[in-house]
């Protein structure tokens, strides 16, 4: 098996799955997000924001492709290109933090450290860029059958926490939680032996080539 990160841009973009390609949840206020799925084409707005981020801030998104399968994927932005960040019980975002808006890890893969795997590469960007923590809202109740208000666009707060986020505002359904960059940054060991449980007979050393900072950071975000 072989897995590659690389950077979300207007080419990569669609290789998100369908509805997270066509979603602008985050993107879009929320009176801004509803026009825009009534006009029938989000889409476009999705590929605009993508855009207008790469231009004037840089790199908003990660990839885990897996054999060449797009395997998961995370978007990041600061807040004020977020403008569904608002609109949270917990908000706002700390003035030192990126916004970690969504995390995805498609169902045959998970549980084999691409999560982690995803936020390190993120931390690892943000490091070079001076930025001090990643935060996100989190989803308590994500999953939860007979909730009205359930939307995958919002991750489960488990995965947070499961990837070293702490709770730094509480709250019963969107708690906002924070990384120190510099923690996500000591996960080496941790990543190693995710990666040698999901690609089995592949040695750690092999497998973590693309992801080590000193010798493939370029090449595998280029």
């Amino acid at each position: 098996m072989s897995r590659r990160l690389v950077n979300l841009t207007l080419d990569t973009l669609g290789d998100l799955p369908r509805p997270c390609s066509q979603c602008v949840f985050w993107e879009l206020d929320p009176v801004a997000a509803e026009r825009a799925c009534a006009s029938g084409d989000p889409g476009l707005e999705k590929e605009a924001w993508v855009s207008q981020t790469l231009l004037e801030w840089g790199s908003c998104g990660k990839l885990a492709y897996v054999d060449g399968m797009p395997a998961g994927f995370v978007m990041y932005a600061p807040p004020a290109y977020v403008p569904r960040s608002m609109a949270f019980p917990t908000s706002p975002v700390s003035a030192d933090a990126a916004l970690l808006m969504t995390a995805h890890v498609v169902a045959s893969f998970a549980g084999g450290g691409l999560g982690r795997m995803l936020v390190q590469g993120v931390a690892r960007d943000l490091t070079k860029r001076g930025v001090k923590a990643i935060e996100a809202f989190g989803d308590a109740k994500f999953g939860e059958a007979d909730d009205e208000k359930q939307t995958g666009c919002v991750a489960p707060v488990d995965f947070f926490l499961s990837v070293g986020f702490k709770t730094v505002r509480p709250h019963p359904r969107f708690p906002r939680l924070r990384l120190e960059l510099r923690t996500a940054l000591s996960w080496k060991s941790d990543v190693e032996y995710a990666l040698e449980k999901l690609l089995g007979s592949m040695s750690p050393e092999t497998l973590l080539r693309p992801v080590r900072p000193a010798t493939a950071t370029r090449s595998v975000e280029s």
